[in-house]
Parts: C-alpha cells; structure tokens; sequence
C-alpha cells in the first residue's frame, strides 16, 4: 500500500472510529485528542508492520487505551504502552454501524459560529492537523488551534448528546452542516485571500466529505444537489488558470480540459437531485452548472435556461449574490444594458457595498456596453476591494487592456 492510499485508508477512518469513542465514552475533546494519537501511531506503525486485518478496530482500540491514559493522568505509562503494545492490540468488538453523520451534527454545533464549525469539521471529520487547516485558511497555526480548542469547550458546555436530532431540528442541523461544507469547498475553489486562485486539496476534502454525507443520505436531494454541485464546479479547476497562475474566465475556458468524468457523474446527480418533490437551493445550483457542463461552447450556453433557474433559486433562498449571478444570465439573454439596470437594485444593500464581486461584474458590463471609462474604474476599484492576488491581477490586467486602447 503506497504512502497516499495509508493517508486516505487513515483519513476514512478517522470520522469512524471518534464517533465510536464519542459513543461510548462521550468527552469529545479528549476523544479527538486521542483519535489523533491512534492516527498517527497508525501512520507510524502501519507502513513498516502491515495494516491490521481490522485497521478500524485497531485503531478503536489505540485510542481508547490512549483516553484511559488521558484520563489518569499518566503522560509517560501512554507514551510506553503505545510504544510498546500497539502492534499487538488485539481489536475490541466495534459495532458495524457509522457516526459520521452524527460527528458532523455535533461538529456543526448551532452554538458555534461558522468558522468554528469549519475548522472543527476539518480537524475531526477530514482528520486534517491543526497546521493543515491553518495552512488552508492562511492564518497562523496558533490562531487556529485556539479556535478549534475554543469549539470543543463550547459544545462540553452546551452539553450535547451525542444522537441524531428529530424532526424539524434535524432538517436544520443537516443543513447547517452543508452549508460548513459548501464553504470549505467555496474556500478551496476560489481562495477568499493569497497568491493562488484555488487550493484544490480543501475543494478535493469537502467533496470527499460530501460523498460521505451523500453515502448515508442518497434519497435527500439538497444533499445529492451539494455533491453534484461541488463536482460539476470542480471538474473546471485546470481550465481556471493559465500556466502562470492568471485567472480564465468561464467564457474564455478551454472546455477539452474540463474533466469529463466529473462532469459525467455531475450530471447525473443534479438529474437525481431534481426529481425530488421539492427544490432547494443546492439542486437549482448543481442545475445551473450542469447547464454550462452541456454546452460545448461558452456561445452555445443556454441563457435562458440559465436565467430562469436564477429566477427560481432568487425565490426560494433570496441573496444578493444570486441576483449578481442573475444579472449575468439576464445580459447574456437580453443584452448588457439590461443587466446593468438588474444590478442597480443592489446599489442600495449594504451587502454589498463595495464588494469587488459588484464592483468587476459591474465594469464587465459596463464595457460590452461601450462605457470603456466606466468599465476602467469600476474594473480598478474591483482589484483594490479583493484579498486575491489571483483576481486583482486579471482584474488590473482588464484595466491597462482598456486603457491601452
């Protein structure tokens, strides 16, 4: 087994034994702490001596000895009996069932903030290290680790069990947890910050995390409409940036490149997704991409189609966003000006108020109407307003390509 398939076998299991340990023992914090320490015994001993024939409960097992430890406070006794013994753990019973879905319930904690519940989910579900997660989130490690530390008191405090919630408030807690793992994807298809346009590991995480989700909740269809998004937006990734790292817009995308399997599998999820008896935002979403993943040129992109699922989603889960994205169809379909006058209703949300989003889609429009001094300082303004280096660099280079001309 190669180093990568011992660090996906490792990231697959972690979710699985925690929710166990959690199970049986509650105390999530130091179960996550122990978790950890089983992990990295595991990633330790598992290339030299083989992988257990029961890899899961071998690792159950490490880490409940490892609580234990924690418990009686005895540092050194954890450090030899792991040293010495974990080779040759013989596995407890672990029952057949998966607490996945409840790790993300008690990760996606309403007492938490967003953030919080990102970097919790991560750590715990994703099985990253605290120095990943910082690394992905471009803040120090120390920060993070505060962060993550601060959650874990929160939910002690609030005292959650560790079981599926009931009817309406369980609806609501699934979707507080897609929305955790559609920003985690958001953050790792278009960094909100840094030199690189996207961090294709944090978007391969969330979808891994989504098919999770997706594996034990097949029949919901905001859930299959969240995993058919993230793979339709995700099979574009090397068709977003040149070789130098310069940002590609949509229109301008090699479409050879995009991947064809993603694509295939998109599709036939946002199909799946839509026959359901009702529709929300993450299937009118995996709707739109699978729309541009049909048209084989940005010219044979079909607007109106495009323009009217806006329309829907605009209704069901109003954002100002989507009017932005709304704005786009609506000036493909009916000509710039049209668009321009769309996005003059957001002029007055404090939302938006100087969002480089706005502000460049604004300048795009502005020069397919001819208004190329318009276009200038609106495509300039828009490279101040964003942390990007990606974006502010195609965003001045539209600038100085307006002015040259």
């Amino acid at each position: 087994m190669t180093a990568p398939d011992f660090e996906d076998l490792l990231r697959d299991l972690t979710p699985q034994v925690l929710g166990t340990l959690v199970r049986r023992h509650g105390r999530f914090e130091g179960c996550e702490d122990a978790v950890q320490e089983a992990v990295l015994a595991a990633s330790v001993q598992w290339p030299e001596e083989g992988v257990p024939d029961n890899p899961r409960g071998w690792l159950v097992t490490v880490a409940a000895r490892r609580l234990v430890d924690q418990i009686r406070s005895d540092h050194a006794r954890r450090e030899r009996e792991t040293a010495t013994t974990a080779a040759e753990v013989v596995p407890e019973e672990v029952p057949d069932t998966d607490d996945t879905l409840l790790l993300l319930f008690l990760c996606c904690h309403p007492s938490l903030t967003a953030a919080s519940q990102t970097a919790l989910t991560l750590r715990a579900v994703g099985g990253l290290t605290t120095a990943e997660i910082a690394r992905a989130f471009l803040v120090p490690e120390a920060t993070m680790a505060a962060r993550i530390s601060r959650a874990k008191q929160r939910i002690r405090a609030a005292g959650s069990s560790f079981a599926l919630p009931e009817g309406a408030e369980r609806e609501e807690r699934l979707r507080v947890v897609l929305h955790v793992l559609y920003l985690i994807f958001n953050e790792g298809y278009t960094a909100s910050s840094g030199s690189e346009l996207h961090r294709a590991d944090l978007a391969q995480e969330a979808i891994r995390l989504a098919r999770m989700v997706h594996a034990q909740l097949p029949e919901d269809g905001e859930v299959t409409g969240l995993l058919s998004l993230m793979l339709l937006t995700h099979a574009r990734r090397a068709a977003r940036t040149t070789a130098a790292g310069d940002l590609v817009p949509l229109a301008e995308q090699d479409r050879s490149t995009w991947e064809r399997d993603l694509l295939d599998e998109g599709t036939a999820l946002a199909k799946a997704a839509l026959a359901g008896p009702e529709l929300g935002p993450y299937q009118l979403q995996a709707a739109i991409a699978a729309t541009h993943a049909d048209a084989a040129t940005a010219e044979e992109t079909d607007w109106a189609q495009v323009h009217a699922l806006y329309l829907i989603l605009e209704r069901i889960a109003p954002n100002p966003m989507v009017i932005l994205n709304r704005a786009v169809a609506l000036a493909e379909r009916d000509g710039p000006k049209a668009g321009l006058a769309l996005l003059a209703t957001l002029d007055g949300d404090q939302r938006m108020a100087g969002h480089h989003r706005l502000l460049s889609v604004r300048a795009h429009l502005l020069e397919r109407s001819g208004d190329r001094a318009g276009a200038y300082d609106h495509y300039r303004r828009a490279a101040k307003a964003t942390a990007s280096l990606a974006e502010q660099r195609f965003l001045e280079a539209r600038a100085r390509r307006l002015q040259a001309q």
